[in-house]
């Protein structure tokens, strides 16, 4: 079972997550930030992933926190979950449209942390979520999960679509890399080792 789970409390936030990496897409979302939650959710149904996300944070201040504090948990959580990374397939790559935006993302699981953002990202509130958080959110997920990810937008336009599809995508790229593949024995590289 490639189940991670989770939990880490600072002054400023207390957060457990719980991900399997080989489930249906059921989702328990519960951060006090609406469209987060909404991402969240959107993130397990098109990866496939069985999602719990509890976080209480300092929301009075803002949701800067309680965001980036929710990726690095959650990257901990995958990095937990896929163990030794024996017989993935490693790399994944998705579009997604989402009216009009296309967005594009790709995975290594590589065990280089590296996040690469190219979107016309705006200072927009979505509910309670300012759009800027997003790229705080992936790298603090990225770096934590020892993954490689790129963001790419490849048409875009409002900036709910942008962000949903760039959720939805990492979701489905990481589904493929995160699959098991009979034809991989031991670790997809040529090193003998990942990282």
């Amino acid at each position: 079972m490639r189940i991670g789970e989770v939990s880490r409390t600072t002054a400023e936030t207390d957060i457990r997550v719980k991900i399997d990496l080989d489930g249906k897409g059921r989702s328990n979302i519960e951060t006090g930030i609406g469209f987060f939650d909404h991402m969240l959710t959107a993130f397990a149904k098109h990866g496939f992933f069985d999602l719990e996300v509890f976080a209480q944070g300092d929301l009075e201040v803002d949701a800067h926190h309680t965001v980036e504090d929710v990726g690095i948990v959650l990257g901990q959580a995958l990095a937990q979950a896929l163990g030794t990374k024996a017989g993935i397939a490693r790399f994944g790559t998705a579009f997604v449209p989402m009216d009009e935006v296309l967005m594009m993302t790709s995975v290594d699981i590589s065990g280089r942390p590296f996040a690469m953002f190219s979107w016309k990202l705006t200072n927009e509130m979505l509910g309670a979520f300012p759009s800027v958080l997003v790229e705080e959110f992936f790298r603090s997920f990225a770096f934590n999960a020892g993954i490689t990810l790129h963001i790419r937008e490849i048409a875009g336009g409002n900036m709910h679509h942008l962000i949903e599809a760039a959720f939805k995508a990492t979701a489905r790229a990481l589904a493929e890399a995160c699959a098991v593949d009979s034809r991989v024995e031991g670790l997809l590289s040529t090193k003998g080792r990942l990282g």
